[in-house]
């Protein structure tokens, strides 16, 4: 384990630039671009003002698939409203990246979660392209409002589908609920806070928190239901009463859930959450031995997960593991590096972008 850089402001999302720099969102609203060496710039300009309260503030950024041409980022954060009494979402900004100068230029933003609601939690906020070009960007249900995550007429709890100017993209589902936004892909979400593609098939994969216990992995399809808060694994908060049921006609059953933080059984009373984070795939050649195996971030778990797939279908899990507890470090993302390393970011604020090697 090696630390390429110490001392980030709660920083949320990450993504590689060509050469082997790294972008690194801060939740204060700071953007930096971090060096191979861990050398931290200085706060890049042109960010949108973020609501930086509770969960809220910058989260994940990714680079546009044609960046090499057109110098595209695209950052995910809590929007405020006019003031600070006012409601809030979950926007998605698109700007031109300047690595020279350190700027932002012709900041955009193309996506806002609707209707706004007064909330300081539960902004999803991760952002996967997918190989035709559009954008996922995961969107919880604000906290306190879980109902919505089941309403096909507002934009929490849900998985969208967008294009990079924020419309609806081509193959989208259709609901025939009247009023249902033509950019949900699946809904019956809580929090996710971690996705990415499958590298075989390119189908979409999201973790989720649960409330108490219930933290999920997911294969998001398109049009499903995923449950919250009708069907969950989860307890309502200092309680032992299941929030809904575990199973649900309509619904899809998790590939994988926790019920308690280490991944143990569960032997009765109060269960504790993972509470899971940023995740990938790995494709690398440094770590053969876990070739497509999937790993997540966990924060009240302080770990990092390694779950294998298999089966017939290769998308039920088989196996897995509890990495780098001895740590203590709630690991907010999860990235493979273009060096075939496993790169973490740790949360707080004296956060760490982290590398795993051998």
């Amino acid at each position: 384990m090696t630390e390429v850089a110490t001392g980030l402001d709660s920083p949320w999302g990450m993504a590689f630039l060509p050469g082997g720099q790294m972008l690194v969102t801060e939740r204060s609203g700071s953007l930096r671009i971090v060096s191979a060496n861990g050398v931290k710039s200085t706060p890049i300009s042109g960010v949108p003002t973020v609501d930086y309260r509770g969960q809220g503030g910058l989260l994940d950024v990714v680079l546009d698939p044609a960046f090499a041409t057109n110098r595209r980022i695209y950052m995910s954060f809590s929007q405020p409203g006019p003031t600070a009494a006012d409601a809030n979402n979950t926007a998605v900004a698109r700007a031109e990246l300047n690595t020279t100068t350190l700027a932002l230029s012709n900041t955009t933003v193309i996506f806002e979660q609707l209707p706004k609601v007064v909330s300081q939690g539960h902004y999803g906020s991760r952002l996967v392209f997918d190989k035709n070009g559009y954008l996922f960007v995961t969107l919880g249900e604000r906290q306190g409002e879980r109902a919505f995550a089941q309403d096909l007429t507002r934009g929490h709890g849900k998985v969208m589908r967008i294009t990079t100017d924020g419309a609806a993209a081509l193959g989208n589902p259709s609901f025939t609920t009247a009023g249902a936004q033509s950019t949900i892909w699946s809904y019956g979400h809580r929090n996710p806070q971690g996705a990415a593609l499958h590298p075989s098939t390119g189908e979409l994969w999201v973790n989720e928190h649960g409330a108490q216990g219930g933290d999920e992995l997911n294969l998001s399809l398109a049009g499903k239901n995923y449950g919250w808060p009708v069907a969950s694994y989860s307890q309502e908060y200092g309680t032992t009463t299941p929030v809904g049921s575990t199973t649900l006609a309509g619904t899809e059953q998790p590939v994988s859930y926790w019920i308690t933080r280490d991944g143990s059984a569960f032997t009765g009373g109060m269960q504790s959450s993972i509470a899971p984070s940023g995740m990938a795939f790995y494709t690398g050649d440094k770590f053969p031995e876990y070739k497509d195996n999937v790993f997540l971030g966990a924060l009240a778990g302080t770990a990092l997960w390694r779950v294998v797939l298999g089966g017939p279908d290769g998308k039920t899990e088989v196996f897995r593991e509890r990495l780098l507890a001895s740590r203590g470090e709630r690991i907010r993302d999860v990235r493979m590096g273009p060096d075939g390393w496993i790169y973490l970011l740790t949360d707080g604020a004296a956060g760490k972008l982290l590398r795993v090697s051998k």
